[in-house]
């Protein structure tokens, strides 16, 4: 079970975006796309056969899962994810400073 998934409302912790909130769009391995974070500019090329436009087109690139946090609204800042499993065998993320559950 991971501890970050796709629609979590996440913290950057480090970088050029350092401080950022924005929700989790897509998790790959060991990283993930936030929404409105890190920001690149990249030069496409037009291609017909899929009516793409060439220009410069403005996207999110990845961040190394290990720089974000899951943001706790309750407390108003980035806390760690720690698995709690149930006594009927399942399992539940739960923020470690507090032990609550999250709403995901």
């Amino acid at each position: 079970m991971n501890r970050i998934k796709k629609g979590d409302h996440v913290i950057v912790t480090a970088g050029k975006d350092k401080g950022k909130k924005g929700d989790v769009v897509r998790v790959a391995g060991d990283k993930v796309v936030v929404s409105n974070v890190n920001i690149i500019k990249r030069h496409t090329k037009p291609n017909p056969q899929v009516g793409q436009a060439g220009g410069v087109i403005e996207r999110e690139a990845p961040i190394h899962i290990s720089n974000v946090m899951v943001f706790n609204p309750a407390s108003g800042k980035g806390e760690r994810v720690g698995i709690k499993v149930l006594e009927d065998g399942r399992k539940m993320r739960v923020f470690r400073s507090s032990g609550e559950a999250l709403d995901a």
